[in-house]
């Protein structure tokens, strides 16, 4: 048999994931993959890149491109996260608007599909979590949604309790091009290892802090070594050293913690993902730095990755 013939009737392409910030776009990202490419936190305006999750059907593969959240930008950070947005929109064969059952469609809400329906690309309306609210709301918010513009399906799911989510693939591979798989069977992300790090460590620091830390956070691997010598259970030994970027003294010490309890415990928790992540034990090295005012100085944004 050949290839064209193995591949026929397969379906593979692209999916942006799009909507406001805290719409619950990575969580569903996470569930449709099968495991963690995203990071998620109850903080709005977390994810910073566009993450790729691989779907892998029998009949269909989904690369699934996670985005930041769309928004009215302040920072000069801001106006390249919607950058980004905008050129993944233009790059792929479906878009992905997620709008939170358990919120009210809002002015945010408005300014995203206002961007989606001057493009050309298919949009599938997601009510996400769908499990949180009773059927009269969920009711109400699939008709304010539809109110909102001319989109070619309207999903409600859930990502936590596993909704409807085998149906948003399906309907999903129905607006993707015939074509043999994108990625090798079992690949579930293309992001390198040093940047999921990053992220993993991103989202321990972000959890329990107050709420002007979010945007200042970033996080950069330095160094990921491999020791030659095994850890003590025979699993390999990865070094790894990062640094936290925050904007004032007083961020730092919000991270580092009283005598440094909150930084180790950041640590920790990162590490756990990142063993998990790596199939390896780490040793994970962490300090905070100060990059003054970085969300608005285009050398600083460079040189931390954006």
């Amino acid at each position: 048999m050949t290839q064209d013939e193995q591949t026929k009737g397969f379906r593979a392409g692209f999916v942006c994931v799009v909507g406001r910030p805290n719409a619950g776009k990575s969580t569903l990202t996470n569930a449709l993959v099968g495991q963690k490419v995203a990071i998620t936190s109850m903080r709005p305006q977390t994810t910073r890149r566009a993450v790729r999750g691989i779907v892998h059907r029998e009949h269909g593969q989904l690369v699934l491109v996670d985005t930041p959240g769309l928004h009215r930008p302040r920072t000069l950070l801001g106006e390249r996260l919607n950058d980004l947005v905008r050129g993944t929109l233009s790059e792929v064969d479906v878009v992905v608007f997620c709008l939170p059952a358990d919120q009210r469609v809002g002015p945010g809400d408005r300014f995203i599909a206002q961007e989606l329906r001057e493009g050309r690309t298919p949009v599938v309306a997601v009510a996400t979590k769908a499990d949180a609210v009773s059927k009269e709301r969920l009711a109400e918010h699939l008709l304010a949604i539809a109110e909102l513009g001319d989109w070619a399906e309207i999903v409600p799911v859930s990502a936590i309790k596993d909704i409807q989510l085998d149906l948003l693939v399906d309907l999903l591979l129905s607006y993707v091009p015939e074509s043999p798989p994108l990625y090798p069977e079992g690949e579930l992300t293309d992001e390198p290892d040093h940047v999921m790090v990053a992220e993993l460590i991103r989202e321990a620091a972000l959890e329990g802090v107050r709420d002007e830390l979010p945007h200042s956070l970033a996080v950069v691997v330095e160094e990921m070594v491999e020791r030659e010598q095994p850890h003590r259970d025979g699993r390999r030994m990865i070094d790894v050293r990062a640094d936290v970027y925050v904007e004032r003294d007083s961020q730092k010490a919000i991270v580092i913690g009283a005598k440094g309890a909150r930084l180790r415990d950041v640590g920790t928790r990162a590490r756990h993902g990142i063993e998990a992540l790596l199939g390896a034990a780490v040793y994970l090295d962490l300090h905070v730095r100060i990059a003054k005012d970085w969300q608005r100085n285009p050398k600083q944004l460079r040189r931390l990755g954006f």
